[in-house]
């Protein structure tokens, strides 16, 4: 069992940066990919972000590719997500999401369904 809190995140201007953190407890977090979606107010959750086990593999949507970054520190049980030059469209709850790979070869999970474990979320809110 892997157990995800999300932290980080608040209210923010248009054009301002947030830096949000997953921190897993559990063994073997280094067998875990992880992912960050977001659930807009009245909207399906969406995919933002994934990485692979090493951080050396990653896929974004395209609504925040050049905008939004992730790393992870395994030593740590750590992954982030930081995110520049927010929108008011960024305004969403964000869920730390993982799923133990076995296989470093499969494509990166990019759908809700491929992720075993969740986290509560965090809220983010851009707005002037």
């Amino acid at each position: 069992q892997v157990q995800l809190v999300e932290s980080g995140g608040g209210l923010v201007q248009p054009g301002a940066s947030l830096r949000l953190s997953c921190v897993a407890s559990g063994p073997s977090f280094s067998t875990y990919a992880l992912g960050w979606f977001r659930r807009a107010l009245g909207k399906e959750r969406e995919f933002v972000v994934a990485v692979n086990w090493s951080g050396g593999s990653t896929t974004f949507a395209d609504s925040v590719k050049g905008r939004f970054t992730i790393s992870r520190d395994n030593t740590k049980n750590t992954v982030w997500l930081q995110m520049n030059s927010l929108k008011p469209d960024d305004t969403a709850i964000y869920y730390c999401a993982a799923v133990q790979r076995h296989d470093p070869t499969r494509r990166l999970p990019v759908t809700e369904y491929e992720y075993t474990f969740w986290g509560q979320g965090t809220q983010v809110t851009v707005s002037a």
